[in-house]
């Protein structure tokens, strides 16, 4: 058994209440960067929250009117210029498994995303299970304005996916921001709401997945992940599998008492 909400972590905000952990990124200040330190505890907290019994969804917040700058200029950008190979490629495979434990921890992860979300702050939005958005929140993969790739952390292949292939080529090929309403019409950001009412909706939604088959949620979350190299076929025979997994759970049977009893029913995740 792993529990998560004793954890005090050293490089970003953790409050975990109601099975619901919320994440910020410190420093407001600065915007909120990432350093080599906050990436590495970020990677080890999600993959530990892939065994946490007592969290049942994640909310990446902002802090202090912003989201995430991306890497700190002096923290991670300057010391990067004086890598080599080795170390360079070691920093990238450990920025893109943050990504992998993102999508592997099997709770839901809602951002909600205020002001700057740019660089690897996009990327953990866009990691993130649903967005949730003000609509001051500006977000760019602006990688290629620090004479990077666009393909960075997972982006060439996941942002397509959501937003569509030429929508996300210009955002990786131009780095330029994607303004709230645009990212809410191309079906980035989930919804958009007033920055004093953000957090309410980002916990009102983390609520409402607690409250509900929280078994089935993780299945539904690695269904959404796994199935993006599988045929139809192939997909559609891994969900009989998934839906048949879930069919001998409590909570199926729970909620079939339920709506015998006209009750609603109360899920446990088992």
């Amino acid at each position: 058994m792993t529990r998560m909400a004793g954890l005090t972590p050293q490089h970003f905000q953790w409050e975990a209440r109601e099975r619901i952990v919320t994440i910020r990124l410190t420093r407001p200040d600065r915007k909120n960067p990432l350093t080599f330190e906050s990436y590495a505890e970020l990677r080890d907290t999600f993959r530990a929250l892939a065994y946490a019994e007592d969290i049942d969804a994640v909310i990446f917040a902002s802090n202090g009117g912003n989201f995430c700058s991306g890497g700190d200029v002096h923290e991670i950008i300057g010391p990067l210029v004086g890598m080599d190979m080795k170390g360079l490629l070691a920093f990238t495979r450990m920025t893109g498994d943050l990504v992998k434990a993102m999508l592997g921890c099997g709770k839901p992860i809602i951002a909600a995303v205020d002001g700057i979300c740019v660089g690897a702050g996009a990327i953990i939005a866009m990691a993130s299970d649903l967005r949730l958005a003000t609509p001051e929140a500006k977000c760019a993969f602006l990688f290629t304005r620090v004479g990077l790739a666009g393909c960075d952390m997972g982006a060439c292949a996941m942002l397509p996916r959501i937003i569509g292939q030429g929508r996300a080529a210009e955002l990786l090929y131009t780095g330029r921001v994607m303004r709230a309403e645009e990212g809410e019409r191309w079906g980035f950001w989930n919804a958009l709401h007033a920055p004093d009412k953000l957090e309410e909706a980002a916990l009102t939604l983390a609520r409402q997945l607690v409250a509900g088959p929280t078994f089935a949620h993780g299945i539904t979350k690695t269904q959404l992940n796994q199935e993006w190299n599988m045929s139809l076929e192939q997909a559609i025979e891994a969900e009989a599998q998934a839906q048949a997994l879930c069919m001998q759970t409590e909570d199926f049977a729970r909620a079939y008492r339920a709506f015998v009893a006209k009750e609603k029913p109360v899920f446990e995740g088992n």
